[in-house]
Protein backbone atom coordinates (compact mmCIF):
# COMPACT_ATOMS: atom_id res chain seq x y z
CA UNK A 1 0.00 0.00 0.00
CA UNK A 2 1.36 3.39 -1.30
CA UNK A 3 1.61 6.14 1.10
CA UNK A 4 -1.47 7.79 -0.80
CA UNK A 5 -3.52 4.79 -0.43
CA UNK A 6 -2.98 4.92 3.27
CA UNK A 7 -3.82 8.38 3.53
CA UNK A 8 -7.18 7.97 2.04
CA UNK A 9 -8.61 5.04 3.99
CA UNK A 10 -7.49 6.98 7.07
CA UNK A 11 -9.53 9.78 5.93
CA UNK A 12 -12.64 8.19 5.23
CA UNK A 13 -12.20 6.75 8.97
CA UNK A 14 -11.67 9.83 10.54
CA UNK A 15 -15.80 10.22 9.83
CA UNK A 16 -15.91 7.57 12.92
CA UNK A 17 -14.55 10.33 14.85
CA UNK A 18 -16.92 12.58 14.09
CA UNK A 19 -19.66 10.47 13.60
CA UNK A 20 -21.76 10.33 17.12
CA UNK A 21 -23.73 7.18 18.52
CA UNK A 22 -26.71 6.92 20.40
CA UNK A 23 -25.24 6.99 24.39
CA UNK A 24 -23.21 9.88 25.99
CA UNK A 25 -20.10 9.68 27.40
CA UNK A 26 -20.10 10.51 30.98
CA UNK A 27 -19.45 14.03 30.85
CA UNK A 28 -22.35 14.19 28.34
CA UNK A 29 -20.62 14.63 25.33
CA UNK A 30 -22.68 12.26 22.58
CA UNK A 31 -20.37 9.51 22.44
CA UNK A 32 -18.83 8.92 18.82
CA UNK A 33 -18.71 5.68 16.94
CA UNK A 34 -14.47 6.14 17.05
CA UNK A 35 -14.77 6.27 20.82
CA UNK A 36 -17.03 3.05 20.61
CA UNK A 37 -14.66 1.18 18.64
CA UNK A 38 -11.35 1.86 21.02
CA UNK A 39 -12.95 0.71 24.11
CA UNK A 40 -14.21 -2.42 21.99
CA UNK A 41 -10.62 -3.18 21.27
CA UNK A 42 -8.98 -2.51 23.84
CA UNK A 43 -11.79 -4.69 25.83
CA UNK A 44 -10.40 -7.54 23.43
CA UNK A 45 -6.62 -7.03 24.19
CA UNK A 46 -7.44 -6.74 28.08
CA UNK A 47 -9.26 -10.23 27.87
CA UNK A 48 -6.79 -11.83 25.85
CA UNK A 49 -4.87 -13.24 28.94
CA UNK A 50 -7.67 -14.66 30.32
CA UNK A 51 -7.34 -18.31 30.94
CA UNK A 52 -10.83 -19.11 28.68
CA UNK A 53 -9.55 -16.81 25.85
CA UNK A 54 -5.48 -17.78 25.34
CA UNK A 55 -6.85 -20.52 22.11
CA UNK A 56 -8.77 -17.65 20.75
CA UNK A 57 -7.01 -15.50 18.10
CA UNK A 58 -7.18 -12.06 20.03
CA UNK A 59 -4.98 -10.16 17.39
CA UNK A 60 -7.80 -10.97 14.79
CA UNK A 61 -10.73 -9.99 17.60
CA UNK A 62 -9.13 -6.61 18.31
CA UNK A 63 -8.93 -6.54 13.98
CA UNK A 64 -12.67 -6.91 13.93
CA UNK A 65 -13.15 -4.59 16.90
CA UNK A 66 -11.21 -1.79 15.03
CA UNK A 67 -13.30 -2.15 11.45
CA UNK A 68 -16.79 -3.12 12.36
CA UNK A 69 -18.37 0.17 12.19
CA UNK A 70 -16.48 1.56 9.41
CA UNK A 71 -19.37 1.46 7.52
CA UNK A 72 -20.89 4.06 9.28
CA UNK A 73 -18.12 5.95 8.09
CA UNK A 74 -20.94 6.40 5.17
CA UNK A 75 -24.12 5.77 6.59
CA UNK A 76 -23.55 7.30 10.23
CA UNK A 77 -24.76 4.92 13.24
CA UNK A 78 -28.29 3.84 13.42
CA UNK A 79 -28.89 2.36 16.89
CA UNK A 80 -29.55 -1.11 16.86
CA UNK A 81 -33.84 -0.34 17.55
CA UNK A 82 -34.46 1.30 15.01
CA UNK A 83 -32.17 -0.44 12.05
CA UNK A 84 -33.92 -2.78 9.66
CA UNK A 85 -32.57 -4.86 6.97
CA UNK A 86 -32.65 -2.35 4.92
CA UNK A 87 -30.02 -0.01 6.75
CA UNK A 88 -27.67 -3.12 7.20
CA UNK A 89 -27.78 -3.57 3.22
CA UNK A 90 -27.09 -0.27 2.49
CA UNK A 91 -23.90 0.16 4.40
CA UNK A 92 -22.82 -3.46 3.63
CA UNK A 93 -22.76 -2.51 0.13
CA UNK A 94 -21.10 0.69 0.29
CA UNK A 95 -18.46 -0.64 2.62
CA UNK A 96 -18.42 -3.75 0.25
CA UNK A 97 -17.82 -0.96 -2.75
CA UNK A 98 -15.15 0.83 -0.59
CA UNK A 99 -12.80 -1.95 0.71
CA UNK A 100 -13.08 -3.09 -3.37
CA UNK A 101 -10.89 0.04 -4.34
CA UNK A 102 -7.98 -0.94 -1.75
CA UNK A 103 -4.59 -2.83 -2.79
CA UNK A 104 -5.23 -6.44 -3.28
CA UNK A 105 -3.82 -7.82 0.67
CA UNK A 106 -5.62 -5.59 2.12
CA UNK A 107 -8.75 -6.06 0.23
CA UNK A 108 -8.12 -9.69 0.67
CA UNK A 109 -7.83 -9.45 4.65
CA UNK A 110 -10.44 -7.23 5.42
CA UNK A 111 -12.89 -8.95 3.15
CA UNK A 112 -12.12 -12.19 4.87
CA UNK A 113 -12.81 -10.75 8.22
CA UNK A 114 -16.07 -8.73 7.15
CA UNK A 115 -16.93 -12.39 5.79
CA UNK A 116 -16.32 -14.32 9.09
CA UNK A 117 -17.95 -11.90 11.53
CA UNK A 118 -21.29 -11.86 9.05
CA UNK A 119 -20.73 -15.76 9.54
CA UNK A 120 -20.64 -15.53 13.21
CA UNK A 121 -19.19 -19.26 12.99
CA UNK A 122 -15.84 -18.91 14.34
CA UNK A 123 -14.93 -18.19 18.49
CA UNK A 124 -13.13 -15.17 17.35
CA UNK A 125 -16.32 -13.84 15.72
CA UNK A 126 -18.37 -14.74 18.75
CA UNK A 127 -16.45 -13.23 20.76
CA UNK A 128 -16.01 -9.73 18.64
CA UNK A 129 -19.82 -10.00 19.05
CA UNK A 130 -20.47 -10.01 22.37
CA UNK A 131 -17.62 -7.75 23.20
CA UNK A 132 -19.56 -5.13 20.92
CA UNK A 133 -22.95 -5.53 22.20
CA UNK A 134 -21.36 -5.72 26.05
CA UNK A 135 -19.47 -2.40 24.86
CA UNK A 136 -22.77 -0.26 24.16
CA UNK A 137 -24.27 -1.88 27.45
CA UNK A 138 -21.15 -0.41 29.31
CA UNK A 139 -21.77 2.92 27.51
CA UNK A 140 -25.10 3.06 28.42
CA UNK A 141 -24.45 2.79 32.11
CA UNK A 142 -21.90 5.61 32.04
CA UNK A 143 -24.30 7.74 30.41
CA UNK A 144 -26.44 10.16 32.10
CA UNK A 145 -29.93 8.45 33.03
CA UNK A 146 -31.86 11.06 31.81
CA UNK A 147 -30.63 10.09 28.40
CA UNK A 148 -31.60 6.89 28.05
CA UNK A 149 -35.15 6.06 26.33
CA UNK A 150 -38.54 3.91 28.08
CA UNK A 151 -37.30 1.08 26.09
CA UNK A 152 -33.49 1.12 27.57
CA UNK A 153 -34.40 0.19 30.85
CA UNK A 154 -34.94 -3.37 29.73
CA UNK A 155 -32.78 -3.67 26.89
CA UNK A 156 -29.65 -2.73 29.10
CA UNK A 157 -30.23 -6.24 30.99
CA UNK A 158 -31.13 -8.38 27.03
CA UNK A 159 -28.88 -6.61 25.23
CA UNK A 160 -25.87 -8.85 24.54
CA UNK A 161 -27.63 -11.90 26.90
CA UNK A 162 -27.72 -14.15 23.96
CA UNK A 163 -24.17 -13.41 22.36
CA UNK A 164 -22.44 -14.01 25.58
CA UNK A 165 -23.44 -17.29 26.34
CA UNK A 166 -21.06 -19.41 24.51
CA UNK A 167 -18.57 -18.04 27.18
CA UNK A 168 -18.22 -18.59 30.71
CA UNK A 169 -16.69 -15.49 31.42
CA UNK A 170 -18.50 -13.33 29.33
CA UNK A 171 -21.34 -14.50 30.81
CA UNK A 172 -19.61 -13.42 34.20
CA UNK A 173 -19.09 -10.06 33.09
CA UNK A 174 -22.75 -9.67 31.47
CA UNK A 175 -23.80 -10.46 34.97
CA UNK A 176 -21.62 -7.71 36.63
CA UNK A 177 -23.07 -5.23 34.13
CA UNK A 178 -26.38 -6.29 34.35
CA UNK A 179 -25.83 -5.51 38.67
CA UNK A 180 -24.78 -2.09 38.02
CA UNK A 181 -27.37 -1.43 35.46
CA UNK A 182 -30.07 -2.08 38.38
CA UNK A 183 -28.28 -0.71 40.79
CA UNK A 184 -28.29 2.66 38.47
CA UNK A 185 -31.87 2.44 37.79
CA UNK A 186 -32.49 1.68 41.53
CA UNK A 187 -30.85 4.90 42.48
CA UNK A 188 -32.45 7.63 39.71
CA UNK A 189 -36.13 6.03 40.79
Amino acid sequence: MNPQELLEILKVSAHLKTNTRHCYTENNRKESVADHNYRLALMAMLLSKEEEFTSVDMDKVIRMCLIHDLGEAFTGDIPTFEKNQEHEETEKNVLNQWVNGFPKEQREEWSALYEEMEQMQTVEARVYKALDKLEAVISHNESDISTWLPLEYDLQLTYGKEQVAFSPYLTELKAEIDRWTKKKIEINQ
